[in-house]
């Protein structure tokens, strides 16, 4: 182990927090795992990594059921669902060092903006997108099935100065790259985020209203009229904003797509787990502020309604 490296911590050892902390720990990075349900089966038998690209990656894993019991960590990545952000402070105080770097690896709009104020004036909130195909299969089993580049931008926090926080987000990007995964260091993280919107807003939600993985949706003809009609009203919605994406980049998405393996998205994982969705960062938040811009998506607002339907009814009874 690198000593002289930061120490890292990953709250939410999911299969986000699982990929990127077990690519760190092979690197030799000091990398401490918060777990709960899976406490037990990785601190007996480490995590398991079987990657189409990386190949099969098992190895034991620094694990804690309590962030209290963590040391201080100079970065944390945080990879649990946006859902869950209003329990995210407290874990974050217990396990933060002073100066911590906080990345968030989260889809959607406006999840720095509700965790801001919970935190300590002295740490950093960065923001990160994760373009991966990415699943957990069992507890301390994580399946990677392509891609893994992650786009970052600095949010908040002690560094005012451009060039300086700038230098915060390229010090993470180098994190992951000297992990063997690509990163980029972005200037403006909600255009960033916008961006990834493209993506996430027909995957993720088509998945779950027609319960279709991306290679059948790319399949029909009327599938990936709809997939491209989103992308366009997400663009749309984000020029409306202030961000104009790059010329063609929905266009590069669809493509992408057309050639990665068969995938699942997470949000369809989610409900097929009875876990709550992630509508507000991704559909309710982006809608907000192109109705604030004077913007109106209807297919975007017609596919987030369609969800929330299906999430209220599919939540398990209490």
């Amino acid at each position: 182990m690198n000593t002289s490296s930061p120490r890292i911590g990953i709250l939410g050892t999911g299969a986000i927090g699982g990929f990127y902390g077990v690519m760190l720990a092979r690197a030799g990075f000091d990398v401490h795992f918060l777990l709960r349900s899976e406490f037990a089966a990785v601190s007996a038998h480490g995590m398991r990594v079987e990657s189409a690209v990386h190949g099969v990656i098992q190895m034991p894993l620094q694990a804690y059921a309590d962030a209290a019991d963590m040391p201080a960590c100079d970065w944390l990545l945080v990879g649990a669902k946006a859902t869950s952000n209003a329990e995210l402070a407290p874990l974050i105080a217990k396990a933060a060092a002073s100066d911590c770097k906080v990345v968030l690896l989260q889809n959607g709009l406006a999840v720095e903006e509700s965790l801001r104020p919970l935190l300590p004036g002295d740490l950093h909130l960065l923001g990160g997108l994760c373009f991966v195909c990415a699943n957990r299969e069992a507890p301390g089993v994580v399946r990677h099935q392509a891609f893994g580049a992650v786009h970052l931008g600095y949010h908040s926090g002690p560094q005012v100065n451009a060039a300086e926080r700038q230098g915060v987000v390229e010090a993470c990007a180098e994190l992951f790259r000297a992990a063997g995964i690509e990163a980029q260091a972005m200037a403006n993280l909600a255009q960033a985020r916008w961006q990834k919107l493209v993506w996430n807003v027909p995957y993720n939600g088509l998945s779950v209203l027609l319960r279709a993985s991306t290679s059948a949706l790319m399949a029909d003809e009327q599938g990936r009229e709809l997939i491209r009609a989103l992308m366009a009203e997400v663009v749309q919605g984000a020029h409306s904003c202030g961000h104009a994406l790059p010329e063609g980049y929905a266009e590069h998405l669809f493509a992408m797509t057309e050639q990665m393996p068969d995938y699942w998205p997470s949000m369809y994982h989610d409900f097929s787990h009875q876990r709550p969705l992630e509508l507000a960062a991704i559909y309710a938040e982006p809608l907000r502020q192109a109705r604030a811009a004077g913007c109106s998506l209807p297919r975007i607002e017609s596919l987030y309604q369609a969800l929330a339907f299906i999430d209220r009814h599919n939540l398990p009874a209490h």
